[in-house]
C-alpha cells in the first residue's frame, strides 16, 4: 500500500513538474516574441527616420538621430543575446549524459 502511495505521489509530482516546465517555456516564448516585436518596431521607426532624412522631411534632426541610435543598440543587444543562446546550446550539446 505504501508503494502505491509513493507511486501516486511520484506520478503527480512528475505531472506538476511537466506543467511548470511548460509554463516556463510559454513564458520564455512570450518574452522572446515580445522582444522581437519591440525590436521590429524600433527598426521600422529608424527606417522611417532615415527615409525622412533622405527626403528632407525630418522636422527634428535630434529625434531622428536618437531613433537611429536606439535601433543600432537594440540590434546589437539582440545579436549578443542570440550569440549567447547559441553558445549555451552548443555547450549543452557537448555535455555527456
Amino acid at each position: 500500500m505504501i508503494n502505491n502511495i509513493n507511486g501516486i505521489n511520484e506520478a503527480s509530482l512528475a505531472q506538476n513538474n511537466k506543467k511548470v516546465s511548460q509554463a516556463n517555456q510559454n513564458e520564455f516564448e512570450n518574452i522572446l516574441n515580445n522582444s522581437l516585436k519591440e525590436l521590429n518596431e524600433v527598426q521600422v521607426n529608424a527606417d522611417k527616420a532615415v527615409a525622412d532624412l533622405a527626403t528632407g522631411e525630418v522636422k527634428d534632426l535630434h529625434q531622428a538621430a536618437i531613433a537611429i541610435g536606439k535601433a543600432d543598440m537594440s540590434m546589437k543587444l539582440m545579436l549578443e543575446i542570440r550569440n549567447k543562446a547559441i553558445s549555451a546550446y552548443k555547450e549543452i550539446s557537448r555535455t555527456q549524459i
